[in-house]
């Protein structure tokens, strides 16, 4: 398919370069079908409406990728880290003058409000920033062992071939964390997008030759939710990959890291969450209010960082309650994103909807109290649900012990520290906490006690490109972003010894 040619089935996007948008997938710098001819369609969950149609690959068209990717690393390892800082410098200059096209795509594909669009474009330009600094900040080390008459190098090199397999909810955001990476330290990569955003993605890989990346260092591989589990296996079973990185589900990641068994790839998970967030007597409510309201509604809850579970001190719990609910009937307007006064869009896909109202409806059989929302609005089409909050909530329901990923807040009480840290590291996820105290030894105590990758002290943002992101526990481990740690995904350590000798006399 020639990048000029769009079939739309409908005229919903608007776009100023509307070469951007590519219904195929990106092989060896050109956009082509599958080799079934088969397509896929792209809906719009906040209309039911469809779009666009990619390709639906199956595993026989995995193979040509991954050889056509490992082609380009044999020429690509050793292109001067200073000519890559410069590829992702422009890719940041391209992403930033086409960044309302970008999120117009992400509007329609996940349903997300514009200015969060535009905010999930803006917060992933940081990474296309930093890991162009990072490219010309891979250093090895040079040492004398225990024997003088040795010295011993260590190199750092470009792993290889890498995949990224990537879910719906930041398809922006997750890309460029993970292709920025990669392509900063030498290595080529095959990107299988959701099915619900191949879109975007695809954006993405266009401006990245635009940028002057080589042909096939970036491959984009489109396919169907039906054909997803086996296209995957392939790409990580591959005998040529030697990198996995992998965004989604906790049992879908457990699948993910069996294939890569096999060869013994190297794989970066960053899996669910059933993130705590802690409210103290002697916290600023007013500030855990505001944190709040974005770390549950954003994306209509659809984050794994999201506040999965809010225990509130016993002592500021109905206050608490009241200004929550307050803050979220008079702020929060439920539409479709493309809309200028939508607040919060649609759920991404029909299966978000069928797993809310499950946890909605036990939270209620065993005794919460809805305060607000609690059912699909009936003025709309597409995937919404209004912002629901539950009180009374109890360690039984399925909220507690399940990731929510949908516009639900359940309100748990508490009585001391103790128990709220007992509470909050109930789980076998360890993702994200967040606390909110004006105590500084507490601050200090909750750092060290609270399992998990990362926590929030009196903040609901504990993600930017400077810093590590990633999990514990069962949320997965590897770190994405962040100095030196997240690079090192991408490289391998190469030892070399070397015998000095004695000077002759």
């Amino acid at each position: 398919m020639s990048s000029q040619t769009i079939t739309m089935k409908t005229s919903l996007l608007k776009l100023n370069d509307p070469t951007l948008l590519h219904e195929a997938s990106l092989l060896h710098g050109e956009w082509v079908q599958a080799g079934s001819g088969k397509t896929f369609d792209v809906e719009d969950p906040g209309s039911n409406q469809i779009f666009a149609s990619c390709p639906t690959n199956e595993v026989t068209d995995v193979d040509q990728y991954i050889e056509s990717s490992q082609t380009a690393f044999e020429g690509y390892r050793h292109v001067n880290p200073r000519v890559r800082a410069k590829i992702l410098l422009k890719l940041h200059e391209l992403i930033t003058n086409s960044q309302e096209d970008i999120a117009q795509i992400m509007v329609y594909e996940t349903g997300k409000p514009m200015t969060e669009a535009l905010g999930e474009v803006n917060y992933a330009l940081g990474f296309a920033w930093w890991f162009a600094g990072e490219a010309e900040r891979i250093r090895g080390s040079v040492a004398q062992p225990s024997i003088s008459e040795r010295r011993t190098f260590v190199i750092k090199q470009p792993i290889g071939v890498s995949v990224a397999l990537v879910p719906w909810n930041f398809p922006v955001a997750m890309i460029i964390r993970k292709v920025a990476a990669a392509l900063a330290a030498g290595c080529t990569m095959v990107v299988k997008p959701s099915p619900e955003t191949p879109l975007s993605v695809n954006a993405l890989a266009d401006l990245a030759i635009r940028a002057g990346l080589p042909v096939s260092v970036l491959n984009v591989l489109s396919t169907d939710n039906e054909n997803t589990p086996a296209v995957s296996e392939r790409l990580c079973k591959h005998p040529l990959v030697r990198k996995v990185t992998f965004t989604g589900s906790t049992r879908v990641g457990s699948i993910v890291a069996r294939h890569c068994s096999e060869g013994l790839k190297k794989v970066t998970m960053e899996l669910g969450g059933n993130c705590p967030f802690i409210v103290f007597d002697d916290g600023d409510l007013q500030q855990a209010v505001a944190a709040l309201m974005i770390l549950k509604w954003r994306t209509a809850g659809q984050a794994c960082t999201h506040a999965n579970r809010v225990y509130v001190q016993s002592g500021v719990y109905d206050n608490f309650a009241r200004m929550i609910v307050e803050a979220t009937t008079s702020t929060i307007h439920i539409g479709h994103g493309a809309e200028p006064s939508t607040t919060m869009g649609p759920l991404t896909t029909s299966r978000g909807i069928e797993k809310l109202e499950r946890h909605v409806q036990d939270a209620v059989k065993r005794g919460g109290k809805i305060l607000c929302g609690g059912k699909r609005p009936s003025n709309l089409n597409g995937y919404f649900y209004e912002p629901t909050i539950i009180s009374n909530m109890t360690s039984e329901m399925l909220t507690t012990q399940e990731e929510i990923f949908g516009p639900l807040l359940g309100l748990y009480k508490f009585e001391t520290e103790e128990e709220a840290v007992k509470l909050a590291n109930d789980t076998s996820m360890g993702l994200a906490s967040y606390f909110f105290t004006n105590d500084v030894n507490r601050t200090w105590r909750m750092l060290e006690t609270l399992e998990a990758g990362m926590v929030g002290m009196n903040t609901g943002n504990s993600s930017c490109a400077e810093s590590p992101f990633g999990g514990l526990k069962e949320s997965g481990y590897g770190k994405e972003a962040g100095k030196d740690i997240a690079i090192e995904e991408y490289l391998i350590s190469k030892t070399g010894t070397l015998t000095v000798g004695t000077a002759k006399r």
